[in-house]
């Protein structure tokens, strides 16, 4: 992330009273390497892609997307309590 953006991105979390913290990447680190927490977002994304309407930008409102967002949280966190494989999109 670049300065400009991640100046940006500090300053709009800081009007929304969240903390945002930029993790710098180590310069004397070549390739790939592990950012802070970054496996949870990547993971949290992949399940929600599981969802077919989730994978493209289909709403036009963001109060959909939103609902859209805690449906598919809502499926994954039943799934995962009662251990049942219920069929994604990606299995028809």
């Amino acid at each position: 992330m670049d300065t400009g953006l991640k100046n940006a991105a500090i300053e709009h979390g800081a009007t929304l009273d969240i903390d945002v913290e930029a993790v710098p990447r180590r310069s004397n680190q070549p390739g790939f390497h592990v950012v802070k927490r970054r496996w949870v977002v990547e993971r949290t994304l992949g399940w929600l892609m599981l969802h077919r309407r989730l994978a493209r930008d289909y709403e036009t409102r963001t109060d959909h997307a939103a609902a859209m967002i805690r449906t598919a949280s809502i499926d994954n966190l039943t799934r995962r309590i009662t251990g049942e494989n219920t069929p994604t999109w990606r299995d028809a």
